[in-house]
């Protein structure tokens, strides 16, 4: 894993949910585009895997170094833990050398890879039994302002964006990882999740305000809208 790509990445992209949370930039996961660069790619993705199902690994090596960097930071963002979320990009790319062959390409290809991450990082919270902290439990966390080191911490809004986002829900983080750090239009989410559209966009809703309210609490006084 490129440690340095994947932190200026993740940077750029706390910058963005933040806007979007605090009612600039995006205000909701977007509708299927239909860039052509990005349908040239998608297509390129599902030869790929063509040549994968028929045991080309210079193809796998291909895929891999397309997609193991976003896989990872959605992994990360779920379980929390950097080695954790590493074994668990293994375990993902294998399953897709093992199932290229079941891609039946009503999705793009990058949608399947995260639709199959998020099974393994459910699987793998489950195991852990201590994956999340529930909204009360986030409420009850001390107050830290009078702490220099805190104060000082507290000036990062990238910092702050990062703690608030580890505690929301699992339900609200892999939601609003998919729709602002993953770009997923809300059909792509909704299959990923395997949820109706609609769900996803209340889930939205429900992440977007209690990430507002964490922020608020974190001394970033912005009203949901």
């Amino acid at each position: 894993m490129n440690t340095i790509t994947a932190s200026l990445g993740h940077e750029f992209a706390v910058g963005a949910v933040a806007n979007a949370v605090q009612g600039r930039g995006l205000t909701q996961p977007k509708a299927l585009g239909t860039n052509p660069a990005v349908a040239a790619k998608q297509r390129d993705d599902a030869d790929l895997l063509e040549r994968i199902a028929s045991g080309d690994k210079l193809a796998m090596k291909v895929l891999y170094a397309r997609h193991h960097v976003q896989t990872y930071r959605f992994l990360l963002r779920l379980v929390g833990d950097e080695a954790h979320a590493e074994d668990l990009v293994s375990e993902v790319f294998f399953d897709v050398w093992r199932n290229a062959h079941q891609f039946q390409g009503n999705s793009r290809v990058s949608t399947w890879i995260l639709a199959i991450a998020r099974f393994k990082a459910l699987s793998a919270l489950r195991r852990r039994k201590d994956d999340e902290l529930d909204d009360d439990q986030a409420a009850a966390i001390a107050d830290t302002a009078d702490d220099p080191e805190i104060a000082v911490q507290k000036k990062d809004r990238v910092a702050i964006m990062r703690q608030c986002l580890s505690h929301l829900s699992l339900v609200h983080r892999e939601i609003i990882d998919l729709a602002y750090y993953q770009d997923k239009p809300i059909n792509e989410v909704a299959e990923i999740l395997g949820v109706p559209e609609n769900t996803v966009k209340t889930r939205m809703f429900h992440a977007r305000r209690r990430l507002s309210e964490l922020l608020a609490q974190a001394g970033i006084d912005r009203t949901y809208q």
